[in-house]
This record gives structure tokens, C-alpha cells and sequence, in this order.
């Protein structure tokens, strides 16, 4: 694994030091899976790419006709020995990967809410394959930094980080457990689809505020349930088929978390079902999506019989 460590300490200070250690502790561990995608991404194609766009939905990196004909049936094989692929959509030299969720889709409600990332430093937690990583880069920020401790997504960034080389963008294999304490450093936080699979939702949130500088904003978009009580559900066992759910708020309980833990100026945004338009399977996930965690005959309820996915997005600052 190359992790652009060299870096780290001019990017980030004296956070760049502990932020290496993070990593050589994670790299220390054995991981049967990361040597295996060492060698599947030894097999990419080495090529330039003729044209990269970050802004519109589909992620460009490159045209079909800058590869030869045994290059793409190479790097087709390899993205998909990369599978699932979840966060997308790419257009990588003409192959379009069509992920399983079309995460424009959320991008295009965040946005609005954002400030201007022109100059900020950024956290992205969990940040999959980077594809909010590359969409954030056409605002020129001035630093962004994702953490995925998942191999396969973290391994699907650094193959598209590979052609594209965007500079002062960082993806790091760590889990929020495994990040240093970085004291008011980022600007804007972004956790998006994080926060219901953490068992302590609060301490999570007082960990972000602690690393937003003063008049910082997280973006904060999870899972809800409907209704005014400031309640949350706890799911009995899965969630949508998902084992690791483990509380989904009100939107006012939502807020109470975020008062509690001394964010200001919190608000919610906007409150949008999840459609099989946004997530659905494709060719490039080998598993079940929405249309399979939904109960047959009620698309209002899960198969386990509660509220159908309901997605809010919060908009928080440091105070």
C-alpha cells in the first residue's frame, strides 16, 4: 500500500506526525485482503488521462480512446475485481461504473447548505471511494482529508486517486477510533451516512465538534424516523438488513443531540425518502439492495416493520 505519508507532515503540521503513526499502526496489522489489492492495482494501466471533471454528477477521469484495447479490458477486470462498488457514479476512460447508490443525488442536497469550501480544511468521515472527496476538489479547498477503514472502498479511492492526483487530498485507512486528536482543526466536517452504525451517537458527535475550529460547520446527514418526540428507535436486531444500526432519531431528537453536545445554529436542511431511484442494484455490486430491504408488499416499512429509510441533513457550527 502507498499512502502519500511524505507529505502528511507539510499538510498538516504537527498533526502529521501522529497522523503517520495512525496509519503505520493500521499497515502493521496483518491483512490478507490489502496485500491481495496491492496486486490487483499493480495491474492498472499506467496512462495519463486526456480530461478529469470533478463537477458534474458523473466523476470524468479520462476517454475511452486514450487507453488501448488491451489496457481497458485490463483496468475493466481489475475495477471489477474491485466490487461493490457502492459510491458514484464514474465515468473512468469510458467505462461507466454505475454504483449502487447515485450519490450526485445526495450531493445535490447538501450543497446548497455548505459553505464555501474555497480555502477550508475538510474532514470527510467514512469517506468510501472519495467520490464527495472529488466532487469537494472543484471548490479549490484548501486541504481535505477522508478517513475509510474499510479495505475495499479505501483501495477503490486510491485507484482513481491514482490517475486523477489531486493534490493536498488525503484518503488515510483509519477509523474515527484511530484518528488523533486534532484539536479546532478543520473547517467543515462532513459525516454523511456514519452516524446511526455508532454505538455512542453522542460521544461521536462531541468528537466532531472538538475538531471544528471556531464558527466551523459539520454537515451531519443520517438516518431518521418520523415524528415530533425527541425519540430515537433502537432497532431489535438489523435495520433494513443492516446488523450495525444502532439508534435512528427524530429530527428533534436529532437537534437535542446536537444542543447537548454544544453545536449552535443547528437546523435541518432537508428530509428526503430513500427511492430506488438513489439506491438500487446494478452490475457492479454482487449483493441485495433497497428493493430487497423493503417489505414486499408496504415500501413504507423494512422487512423487519419499521419506518422505510428516511434521510435528514443537519447543518451544525461550533459555536
Amino acid at each position: 500500500m502507498t499512502i502519500a505519508t511524505e507529505t502528511l507532515r507539510k499538510d498538516f503540521g504537527t498533526y502529521g506526525t501522529d497522523l503517520q503513526n495512525a496509519v503505520q499502526n493500521v499497515l502493521r496489522k496483518p491483512n490478507a485482503k490489502r496485500k491481495a489489492f496491492d496486486r490487483l492495482l499493480d495491474r492498472l494501466p499506467v496512462v495519463q488521462p486526456s480530461v478529469t471533471r470533478l463537477d458534474q454528477d458523473w466523476v470524468t477521469i479520462g476517454r475511452q480512446n486514450d487507453l488501448s484495447a488491451d489496457q481497458a479490458e485490463e483496468l475493466k477486470q481489475v475495477l471489477r475485481d474491485l466490487k461493490p462498488w457502492r459510491k458514484g457514479p464514474f465515468d473512468f476512460f469510458g467505462l461507466r461504473i454505475d454504483s449502487e447508490w447515485n450519490s450526485a443525488l445526495k450531493w445535490q442536497r447538501v450543497l446548497p447548505h455548505v459553505k464555501p469550501l474555497q480555502n477550508r480544511k475538510v474532514l470527510d468521515v467514512g469517506s468510501s471511494n472519495g467520490y464527495y472527496l472529488f466532487r469537494m476538489a472543484s471548490a479549490q479547498p484548501r486541504l481535505v482529508l477522508g478517513i475509510e477503514p474499510y479495505a475495499t472502498y479505501f483501495y477503490q479511492y486510491t485507484a482513481l486517486q491514482r490517475y486523477l492526483r489531486l493534490p493536498r487530498m488525503y484518503c488515510l485507512p483509519l477509523g474515527l477510533e484511530e484518528l488523533p486528536k486534532m484539536d479546532q482543526w478543520f473547517d467543515t466536517i462532513f459525516c454523511m451516512g456514519i452516524l446511526y452504525h455508532r454505538r455512542s451517537p453522542l460521544d461521536t458527535l462531541a468528537q466532531l465538534k472538538a475538531m471544528l475550529s471556531k464558527d466551523g460547520q459539520l454537515v451531519l446527514e443520517t438516518l431518521i424516523i418520523p415524528g415530533e418526540d425527541e425519540t430515537a428507535l433502537i432497532p431489535r436486531d438489523r435495520y433494513a438488513s443492516m446488523r450495525n444500526v444502532y439508534f435512528v432519531p427524530t429530527v428533534n431528537g436529532l437537534k437535542n443531540w446536537l444542543q447537548r453536545c454544544g453545536y449552535a445554529n443547528i437546523r435541518c436542511v432537508n428530509i428526503t425518502p430513500t427511492t430506488h431511484q438513489e439506491q438500487r442494484k446494478t452490475p457492479w455490486i454482487d449483493s441485495e439492495s433497497l428493493a430487497s430491504f423493503l417489505d414486499p408488499c408496504n415500501h413504507t416499512r423494512t422487512v423487519e416493520g419499521y419506518p422505510a429509510p428516511l434521510r435528514a441533513v443537519m447543518i451544525a457550527e461550533a459555536p
